[in-house]
């Protein structure tokens, strides 16, 4: 199953911030996000969206999937921990 199509554990609206706080907002949130958990990030900042957030995930071994709404300018992050 892809990663958005499950139910998040929680929602982190980054929406108007700019780098670097996105990351580090995401950052604080999947410290408290137990093992096995999803986070939903809303992103408008590209930079968060498309680089830093991404890359993050992949070091620390989690599984990522982006969904951007070219309507809205924005996107969804769907981060799970392992």
């Amino acid at each position: 199953m892809a990663l958005k199509d499950e139910t998040p554990s929680e929602t982190l609206d980054t929406l108007g911030r700019v780098c670097p706080y996105p990351l580090l907002l995401t950052k604080k949130a999947l410290e408290k996000l137990g093992s096995g958990k999803t986070l939903k990030v809303l992103c408008d900042a590209p930079a968060s969206a498309e680089d830093s957030i991404p890359r993050y995930a992949e070091k620390q071994g989690f599984s990522f999937e982006a969904v951007k709404f070219e309507d809205k300018g924005m996107w969804e992050l769907f981060i799970k921990k392992p």
